[in-house]
């Protein structure tokens, strides 16, 4: 018999067990040790039964249970302990309060599709909410006002499981609020906050706010299944990643606008301070510099004001290297939903179109790009790793015409990891043990070079006896998920003897988890199946492989993938030495990660935007073999890893890339890895491999820290935003969008006409410099609205200079006759071989963050160019 209606029956918990409530709505008990160890005492066997969720823990527990503990000293000094330095950790200055006073934004909201903060909460999909997730936690630890914002999806993201010949299930559990560790945003007279925004047709879409509290940082989830919307809109946050075109647009206008009132709503309740700084991690929250805007035009600012004002203060972080991972939207059905009869009616249609229209070469002109917006809607921007910038300036450089690739205005924030939550507990107990708690913590939460280095202090022997450990605990796990799931495919218990021989604790393994996109080569192991097999059954050194990951449910090609490795994985011959679990998430990746010896990463070079995966095993002393893709071709050293060679230019046919990498990968496997895992010292260890791992602790360890990449937020890109944003008052805003208007009207008349230089032969000497005169045209403009450079440096034998060098010429004197100007200044002479030069005018002004800003840029005609242009050696 089905239930009407659901609804929970909390468990009332004697007076002195209050603060227990607070500890579990405080989601940092996710990576505080104290505050696990401290549930689990309440009830070993509910605790493990509730996966390690208190939320659930406390439903569960029997009563008499609670009344035993209520009276018990013992448990009541350890609750007080910890409740206590949770208010520690709440209210005491960090990092962010040492700062100078007023450098540093009040506040920055933090905007994100999915977040990965603990497998209880389960709104997230992959790397792009995990590292959400950890952004979160780490501004938290450095104590950066950061509110999040998000969705919350009724169905998370789904579960996975496997038929019985290895074909991806989906299930779809629902989640209860009220089950999971959230709190209502509620108005002073106890309602439920609500937003609500304009549809088609006079629909409405309104959604309550819960509150998840991650550390000292709230987080905002928009929650559209309330009983004042119609069927279809209460299902708009039903999945994350769900539904079609108009479902993803409705959920990505209640993330960016809904967003944005939210975090309003949340400051006028609370009092917490309204952010200065509005940061949308990818292009799905974009939408929210729409409503930016519409405040300001409310507030009687004209629409080009606002903009200029809303970009100040906007930073936009994209993750993906592949335009098909952007969200696309036709032309008609964004005009539809922002028309005079939908959301923002004040704002001219048109306008918001032209925000996200693909209007450069190659781009499609009848889609609403949304990282497009996100770029145009922001002054600054980055990708998650050095090569992933490179690779987003490029696909992106539509967008600034006339610039080099090396000078679009995004720059890059290495994405990193949140240590306590990702290393392993016998990790940081070894470290405690030999290093001292306060160092440990010290080194995985501030980081530091020099705290990374006492791991030189921890002995041989006892590295090994911990990696064995590890790994151990990996082999349980992998046996009690494998037993899981050959039930779930139709195996009976008899059949499944077998499992209690998969894995052995003293053989290398490998993992390799991730989502299952294409790129990402899930089957490249299995390019020679013979070979592999060889691997694996090796009488003297084996290794075994443990594989994990979803496939989009849409995605029926990554579901080939997953069961063309299942079907291999269910080979009599090999299933005690690799196998693939199904369903992986954060529970699941906390025992993968420190379990494995090598962490495998081989996508197709340069698709990987970072691939923070190998960065969670390598705080666990997981040793990483890779692609130099992502964050490993940033940090790669062969003292603590390995690079698989990649055919990039050598192979055009996606096979035989494919078979030449493979092999690569066999060859570094069987000559190089195998061997050093096996080979012992006088000692009867590992010592080569020891030694790998120390390097890894000690070199990676304080460049991965996700208080490392929140520090170069802050810095980088936050202060700067903020000072910006409190510089572009209603007059500056004006001012600035004026001057825009201005020079892009006036721009067509902008031209280089005359480059003389002092230097009239093809050679010179190094260390001297020669006089550069130019002459240019204006038009309309003076020399207070552009800046007219000198470029130079090396060039190739096409004449295109490289690592440019760029010096300001100075005006000398008034307009000519003709209305001309005349530039001077020197050309230093610095580097030897060929060398060349050239001049070009760009706009000027000072509250721009980037000369490109504009994309506008007068360069010397062509015939100029080959009579002036002059090539020293």
């Amino acid at each position: 018999m089905k239930a009407i209606r659901r609804f929970t029956v909390r468990p009332v918990l004697p007076e002195p067990l209050h603060p227990l409530s607070d500890l579990a709505r405080n989601l940092r008990w996710s990576w505080h040790a104290e505050t696990r160890d401290l549930f689990q005492s309440v009830d070993p066997e509910h605790w493990a039964a509730c996966d390690g969720d208190p939320v659930r823990l406390l439903g569960s527990v029997p009563t008499e249970r609670l009344e035993t503990l209520a009276a018990d000293p013992g448990f009541l000094s350890r609750l007080g302990a910890v409740t206590h330095d949770l208010n520690d950790y709440l209210t005491g200055d960090r990092w962010y309060q040492s700062r100078p006073a007023g450098e540093l934004p009040a506040a920055v909201a933090y905007f994100s599709p999915e977040f990965g903060i603990t497998a209880a909460l389960p709104q997230y999909s992959g790397g792009l909410g995990i590292l959400a997730g950890d952004h979160l936690k780490a501004a938290s630890d450095l104590g950066v006002p950061l509110v999040g914002v998000g969705l919350l999806y009724r169905h998370g993201y789904f579960r996975q499981s496997l038929s019985r010949d290895g074909w991806q299930q989906e299930h779809y559990p629902v989640l209860d609020p009220n089950e999971l560790p959230l709190v209502q945003l509620k108005e002073a007279d106890g309602t439920a906050a609500q937003v609500m925004l304009a549809l088609p047709g006079g629909r409405f879409l309104r959604a309550r706010i819960w509150l998840a509290q991650v550390g000292r940082v709230p987080l905002l989830l928009l929650d559209s299944d309330v009983e004042e919307n119609d069927l279809g809109e209460r299902g708009v946050t039903d999945r994350l990643y769900g539904g079609g075109s108009e479902h993803r647009l409705l959920q990505e206008m209640l993330l960016g606008i809904g967003g944005v009132r939210a975090v309003r709503a949340y400051c006028r309740l609370t009092g917490h301070a309204e952010p200065e700084v509005f940061h949308t991690n990818e292009g799905h929250a974009g939408f929210l510099g729409l409503e930016r805007i519409a405040e300001l035009c409310d507030a009687g600012l004209d629409f080009d004001s606002a903009l200029e004002a809303v970009r100040a203060g906007t930073v936009f972080t994209t993750h993906t290297p592949v335009p098909a991972g952007i969200d696309r939207f036709d032309r008609e059905l964004v005009a539809q939903h922002f028309g005079a009869a939908a959301e923002l009616p004040r704002i001219d249609v048109e306008r918001i179109l032209r925000l996200g229209m693909e209007t450069y070469p190659g781009g499609e002109p009848n889609l609403f790009n949304m990282a497009v917006m996100g770029l145009r809607l922001a002054q600054r921007a980055n990708g998650v790793s050095l090569l992933h910038g490179n690779v987003s300036r490029e696909m992106f450089s539509g967008l600034w015409p006339g610039f080099d690739t090396e000078e679009v205005p995004i720059t890059s924030v290495t994405n990193g990891v949140h240590a306590p939550t990702w290393i392993a507990p016998e990790v940081y107990r070894l470290g405690a043990r030999t290093l001292g708690a306060q160092r440990t913590e010290a080194a995985f939460t501030e980081g530091g070079a020099e705290r990374w280095d006492a791991v030189a202090e921890i002995a041989d022997q006892d590295i090994w006896e911990l990696r064995r450990t590890l790994r151990e605990h990996l082999v349980e796990e992998v046996r009690e998920r494998l037993r899981a799931s050959w039930r779930q495919r139709g195996a009976g218990t008899a059949e499944l003897g077998w499992i209690d021989g998969v894995l052995d604790p003293d053989v290398l393994t490998i993992g390799f988890a991730r989502r299952v996109p294409s790129y990402k080569r899930l089957t490249l192991m299995l390019r020679d199946r013979d070979r592999l097999m060889d691997l694996l059954l090796h009488r003297e050194r084996p290794v075994q492989i443990v594989v994990a990951g979803k496939a989009h449910p849409a995605d029926e090609g990554g579901k080939r993938l997953i069961q063309e490795l299942v079907r291999f994985t269910d080979d009599p011959r090999v299933r005690h030495r690799i196998v693939f679990l199904p369903d992986y998430g954060m529970a699941m990746a906390q025992k993968l990660y420190p379990g494995c010896d090598i962490w495998l990463n081989n996508p197709l070079r340069p698709l990987e935007a970072c691939g923070t995966s190998g960065m969670k095993a390598a705080l666990n002393g997981c040793l990483n073999l890779s692609v130099l893709d992502g964050w490993w071709d940033e940090w790669y050293q062969p003292d603590f890893g390995w690079s698989i060679p990649t055919a990039d230019g050598a192979a055009t046919d996606a096979d035989r890339r494919d078979d030449i990498e493979a092999s690569a990968l066999y060859d570094l496997l069987e000559q190089r890895i195998t061997p050093r895992f096996y080979e012992r010292g006088q000692e009867g260890l590992p010592d080569r491999w020891i030694e790998m791992v120390r390097r890894t602790l000690t070199l990676l360890g304080p460049k991965v820290l996700a208080g490392r990449m929140v520090r170069e937020y802050v810095e980088r890109l936050y202060a700067p935003a903020a000072r910006a944003h409190r510089a572009l008052d209603t007059g500056s805003a004006r001012e600035l969008a004026g001057w825009k208007d201005r020079v892009r009207g006036a721009w067509h008349a902008v031209t280089v006409d005359h480059v003389e230089t002092s230097e009239a032969t093809a050679t010179a000497e190094l260390g001297t410099s020669v006089s550069l005169r130019v002459r240019v045209a204006l038009g309309e403009l003076g020399p207070d609205d552009v800046e007219v450079q000198a470029v130079s440096g090396r060039v190739d034998s096409e004449d295109r200079i490289a690592d440019a060098a760029t010096v300001p010429l100075k005006p000398v004197g008034g307009p000519d006759t003709e209305g001309r100007w005349s530039y001077e200044g020197p050309l230093s002479l610095d580097r030897t071989g060929p060398f060349g030069y050239t001049v070009r005018i760009l706009p000027a002004h000072r509250l721009l963050a980037s000369a490109a800003e504009l994309g506008l840029v007068a360069e010397p005609a062509e015939e100029l160019v080959e009579a002036a242009g002059v090539l020293m050696r």
